[in-house]
């Protein structure tokens, strides 16, 4: 074998050596559930379009263990186990996997409402800790109640039972979010056009949000609704409904920053438009998924874009078929990045499995 022959034997090796390197890493990166962006940011992409409906039974409003009625939020836990804002019944129902019924974890099972601890009043919000207790934010007593594992009555945490603008008051709370390292809370309040802060064991909240009318200036917010706690920036990104925008504002920071849709309010159905966004989810890699009720669809957007993708629903598209929605009014991410999408008006939560 001449010399040049050889050199082109190994040349041809090393570049099959190197093809198979990058084929085995690529699958490594695959069986992660995980890819990486031309920027080194990685992210999810791919979701079955077709939900799984694992709580509620579609566009059937009714009190028995099978149904929900207009459910606003969830959450779900290590388990997989789905927890159902079931605000028309005034409780909160709690899915297993596989199962067709659900079971009353907090509230009352005959939908009975009131304002005494043991009762749930038009809830709208719901966060669940490490060890399953729950943080219910009970809209309609304009409060928050901490609800143990297996417990019949709740602890008041949060708020007077009387809507007003005080500190120590709420109204119409319709986001909480947690820090679950130190247990500061933080609700959106809705009315108020604000996000109150509350710390451990305070009886009274601080303004860190918003608080200065309602409007689309960067020190304001317009009915903002669900919201996420990023410990990495130690900042809240931030659902403003009727500024149809997803906003970040750091803790101690007198202005937000926009992270998705208009900064004017506008409203639309483009890939960096919102309508009427109601709830927002981080994922661990810095990726944010919007509900995004006005337009019946779940939006994705890679960490620091800000043009988006639908994952789930068509867009402007209402049916009862399984991968659309109604009104999707609450989304969550389970520890193996599946989604949940809790309908309002067809009364039932679906599952995207991420693969």
């Amino acid at each position: 074998m001449g010399l040049g022959t050889s050199c082109a034997f190994i040349t041809a090796a090393v570049i099959l050596i190197a093809m198979l390197v990058f084929y085995n890493r690529s699958g490594d990166a695959n069986n992660r559930s995980s890819n990486s962006s031309s920027t080194g940011v990685p992210f999810l992409s791919r979701w079955n379009s077709t939900g799984i409906i694992v709580a509620g039974v579609t566009n059937t409003i009714g009190v028995g263990s099978l149904y929900l009625n207009y459910p606003l939020s969830l959450g779900v836990d290590s388990s997989n186990a789905v927890y159902v804002v079931d605000n028309g019944n005034h409780r909160i129902q709690q899915w297993l996997p596989n199962t067709a019924s659900g079971t009353t974890v907090a509230g009352q099972s005959n939908a009975a409402t009131g304002s005494a601890l043991n009762f749930l009043n038009y809830p709208t919000g719901i966060v669940l800790d490490a060890s399953g207790n729950m943080y219910i934010l009970d809209g309609g007593n304009n409060r928050v109640v901490y609800w143990a594992v297996g417990a019949s009555v709740g602890v008041l945490l949060a708020g007077t039972g009387v809507a007003g603008s005080a500190n120590n008051q709420f109204d119409q709370p319709l986001g909480l979010a947690r820090d679950s390292i130190s247990g500061t809370l933080y609700i959106s309040d809705s009315l108020n056009h604000r996000v109150m802060q509350y710390l451990s064991g305070a009886s009274t909240g601080i303004v860190v949000a918003g608080g200065n009318g309602n409007g689309t200036n960067n020190n304001q917010l317009n009915y903002p609704r669900g919201l996420v706690y990023d410990a990495s920036t130690n900042s809240l990104l931030i659902t403003n409904n009727r500024a149809h925008n997803i906003v970040r504002w750091v803790l101690g920071s007198s202005t937000w920053t926009l992270i998705v849709g208009s900064s004017t309010g506008m409203i639309g159905s483009t890939p960096e438009l919102l309508s009427y966004p109601t709830d927002v989810i981080l994922d661990p890699f810095g990726n944010i998924y919007v509900s995004d009720e006005g337009n019946h669809r779940i939006q994705y957007f890679l960490a620091g874009q800000t043009n988006g993708s639908t994952v789930a629903g068509v867009t402007g598209v209402t049916s009862t078929a399984l991968g659309f929605f109604n009104t999707p009014s609450g989304v969550v991410m389970d520890s193996q990045y599946s989604l949940y999408v809790v309908e309002y008006i067809n009364a039932r939560v679906q599952k995207f499995v991420q693969y």
